[in-house]
């Protein structure tokens, strides 16, 4: 798809993808409408020159707003996203109830281009590197089983409906603004108490991470060079970062040589899939490559993150 003229909706355009790619978008497209109801989003991330929409993407007359007969595209981000949530049921609805509420709206003023952001998690504890047609899928939280649903829902409208659906699987994003995160977390701790730091399970698990500036550009690459009416991406990097080493690069960006005090365990949280490694064969077919590896992402994001949560340690 060309994106150049394009009128495009961001849902959760005020979280860490969406800003970025409000912001990546806003001086390439005709018209960006950023939709969030700033839950964990911030109004001030959205750029000055995108439409901003305090919208609930689960409410039909919210969504009746922000969707119009005059949009091409749709980047549906808008999810809850903790996979360690403490209340199941409503996470799995509301995930999946403003994914089909999207859909419905869409139908009725035929707007059939959606691009969705999924999640690793849909694979559960897979081999790696996993590919894309990886099967069963087997996710292990009720998150990653609500994205699952979503791809049910977003595949039936695919070859249904007549839409044309870009679905992307990632990896842990990290970057600017984040929050919620191991990377925040560690600063947050450190900041609290430099001398000793909790990490979560036993610092072995080992995982994938891919700097939120290379994921907004292979989001573009895909949605402008992938074909048919349904397809899927994984977005990530070839490499990994344990826990351990996320702890070391963080303590070393603030200064600080504390202690490790594990909580043990081979996973962090119920749910927690202790390593993730997801193949981008397929992305690197399409022609594009990340910029950074995980741990080069990693260091990039502590060192954005510091700055703003500590920055007396910059001082």
């Amino acid at each position: 798809m060309d994106l150049s003229n394009a009128r495009v909706v961001i849902t959760g355009g005020a979280g860490l993808i969406g800003s970025h790619l409000a912001t990546s978008l806003a001086g390439d497209v005709s018209h960006v409408r950023v939709a969030d109801d700033l839950s964990k989003g911030d109004r001030e991330r959205v750029p000055d020159t995108a439409e901003f929409v305090k919208a609930d993407v689960t409410d039909r007359d919210d969504v009746s707003e922000v969707i119009t007969p005059d949009i091409d595209i749709v980047f549906h981000l808008a999810a809850l996203t903790d996979t360690n949530f403490d209340d199941d049921r409503r996470l799995f609805e509301e995930n999946t109830g403003m994914t089909h509420t999207l859909l419905e709206r869409m139908r009725d003023v035929d707007v059939t281009q959606l691009a969705f952001t999924s999640s690793s998690t849909v694979y559960g504890e897979a081999p790696m590197p996993t590919p894309e047609d990886h099967a069963p899928l087997e996710p292990i939280s009720v998150y990653g089983a609500s994205k699952l649903a979503d791809e049910g829902l977003l595949s039936t409208y695919a070859h249904s409906y007549g839409f044309t659906i870009r679905t992307f699987r990632f990896a842990n994003i990290v970057g600017p603004h984040q929050r919620g995160n191991v990377i925040p977390d560690f600063i947050e701790k450190l900041q609290a108490d430099p001398t000793t730091l909790e990490i979560l399970g036993d610092g072995r698990q080992e995982k994938s991470y891919m700097h939120v500036t290379d994921c907004v550009d292979a989001i573009r690459h895909v949605i402008e060079q992938a074909s048919g009416d349904y397809a899927t991406y994984n977005l990530g990097t070839s490499s990994t970062t344990s826990v351990t080493d996320i702890a070391d690069i963080v303590a070393d960006e603030i200064g600080v040589t504390p202690s490790y005090a594990f909580t043990g365990g081979d996973r962090g949280w119920t749910g927690d899939v202790p390593k993730m490694r997801l193949s981008i064969a397929k992305l690197s077919q399409l022609g594009w490559e990340p910029s950074l590896s995980s741990d080069e992402s990693v260091q990039r994001a502590a060192t954005d993150l510091v700055d703003e949560i500590a920055p007396e340690f910059n001082g």
